[in-house]
């Protein structure tokens, strides 16, 4: 019985111990999976930027339009996800057109750097050319 009577309270404080840690586990996994979370929509923001993009006929306005489908596609799927979310448009060939979107994961753990949650994805490729059936060249290069 005295044995017994020594070991009162260890289980509480070996849970008092364990707590913090388990808790930061448990943050982190919510954590990752915000991160991930905010890339796929990162992701398909870009994705839908880019078909607006290369679809769109040559000359000026894709750019304005290739950039409001990426903010609306953000502001659709998870506006808090991808917080301060901007997109931005490049050509890397003549005949090709990039999107690229940028934004920060939502921060769960606030000792960790705001950098490490950065999100950057970038979807393009060649315009599409639309040739009629006759045969006739309807493409313009500029």
């Amino acid at each position: 019985m005295v044995a017994r009577s020594r070991e009162r309270g260890a289980t509480v404080v070996e849970l008092a111990l364990l707590m913090p840690v388990i808790l930061a586990v448990v943050l982190l996994i919510v954590q990752v999976a915000l991160w991930f979370h905010g890339r796929q929509v990162a992701e398909a923001a870009a994705r839908e930027g880019a078909r607006v993009a290369r679809s769109a006929p040559a000359g000026g306005g894709w750019e304005e339009a290739a950039t409001a489908k990426a903010r609306d596609v953000v502001g659709a799927i998870g506006p808090r996800l991808l917080t301060a979310a901007r997109a931005t448009t490049s050509t890397k060939e003549p005949d090709e057109r990039w999107v690229t979107v940028t934004g920060s994961a939502v921060q769960v753990i606030p000792l960790l750097p705001e950098l490490s949650f950065t999100i950057t994805a970038t979807s393009g490729g060649p315009v599409e050319c639309f040739r009629p059936d006759d045969g006739g060249d309807d493409c313009d290069e500029g």
